[in-house]
Parts: structure tokens; sequence; C-alpha cells
């Protein structure tokens, strides 16, 4: 098996499309926010390696081409921003400040969180781009120096709990203002929350994109700054 994907450049792209598609399967027949569909879909390539032995590179080699799509997927979330262009120009100074509070709450937590863990500089860096896209936060990764696959894992997992989480945070803390939820779930998660964000309403899902690439380029900035404080 591990020959066959090494030897083919779509095995490892189906593999990845057919977990997938699984876990959307199971969440709309169960409808539960668990049941999220790539936290379905890694389970389900995690154990595919395991049990048929395959080494993770010849995997990745063959599922790379997935990755060069991070990018455009990213841009065309500036569609449902543009629709809602508007209401973005009639409270530009509140949702600037608050895509800023939440990047610097983001990166604040990283560091008490390291400093109470007692990680490592290396480790620390890593985790700092944890809440921004996933193609700005491994460039970001390595810059710093820290562990570009850790970082890719961690910005994952953060996505995907504020898939699954987004929604019920905002009812326990009364957050019912669209602008304020879309700009919550975009800057603490990203594009797989900002899927989410979309599913609440066009404004959360236009706002969620606007976070995105707001808090990226803070994040940016921000990380390099706060790479020297531990």
């Amino acid at each position: 098996m591990d020959n066959l994907i090494m030897s083919s450049a779509t095995v490892g792209i189906v593999i990845s499309l057919l977990a997938y598609e699984i876990g959307l399967a199971a969440q709309r027949k169960w409808k539960l926010a668990l049941l999220n569909p790539l936290l379905i879909s890694i389970a389900i390539v995690i154990a595919f390696l395991v049990v048929f032995h395959v080494d993770y590179e010849s995997y990745n080699m063959s599922a790379k081409y997935l990755s060069y799509l991070l990018t455009p997927a990213t841009v065309s979330l500036a569609i449902p921003l543009y629709l809602q262009l508007d209401l973005l120009k009639k409270n530009i100074g509140a949702i600037f400040g608050g895509v800023i509070s939440g990047v610097i709450a983001s990166l604040g937590t990283v560091l008490v969180m390291s400093i109470v863990f007692g990680l490592s500089h290396k480790e620390y860096v890593t985790m700092l781009p944890k809440s921004i896209t996933t193609a700005i936060g491994m460039g970001i990764s390595e810059e710093l120096g820290g562990y570009v696959t850790i970082s890719v894992a961690v910005i994952i997992i953060t996505g995907v709990l504020g898939n699954m989480f987004a929604e019920y945070i905002c009812k326990l803390f009364r957050i019912k203002s669209p602008i304020s939820r879309g700009l919550a779930i975009g800057t603490a998660s990203h594009a797989v929350g900002t899927a989410r964000a979309m599913e609440l309403g066009e404004v959360e899902g236009a706002m969620s994109s606007l976070a995105i690439v707001v808090c990226g380029l803070c994040t940016v900035i921000g990380a390099s700054i706060f790479s020297y404080l531990w």
C-alpha cells in the first residue's frame, strides 16, 4: 500500500476526499456538532495510515495538491464580505477594534499558558499562530523558528473546536449580534470556524471572513512582538 501511494499522484487525494465525504454524511444524518466532517476525516485518515502501515510522508506526497487550494479557498471568502460592504463601512471602528482585541487575547493566552506549563521558546512560538488560517500560520511559525508541522496541527484543532462549539459559546455568553458573532468566530477559529459562521447567516459569514484577513495581518505583527516575551 505504501508503494502504491508513493507511485500515485492521486491516491492520497482520493482517500482524503472520501474520508471527508463520510464525515459530511455522518453530520447530515445525526446533525450533531461533535460530528465535525474535518475531525472525522482526520480520524479516518489516521486510522487508514496506521492499519495499512503507510508512511505519512508517502501519503503527504500524494495528497499535497489539496494544500495548493488553501490560498484560493481563503481568498474566495472575500465574496460574502463584498456583499456586506455597506454594513462593514457603518461598523468599521467596532469591527477592527474587536478583531485586534481578539488577536491580543489569543497571543496573550498562549504566552500565559506557555509560562504556566514551562514550554520552551520554540514550543511557544509554535503555538502563537494557532488562530489564523494555515496558509499564513505556517509562514509565521517557520519565520519564528517553531515546529511548522505542529503549528499546522494546532491551527486545525483550533478551527475544528471553533466550528464545533462557536454557536454554543455565543449562546452561553448571550452574544446575539450577527456582527459580533461573526467577528468572534473568525478571529478565534479562522476559515474552519468561518464555515460554521456562514451556516449561521450571511452577516456572520461576511464578518468572519473579514476577521480572517485582519486577524492574519495583525498576528503577523503581533506574533513577532510576542516572540520576544518568552
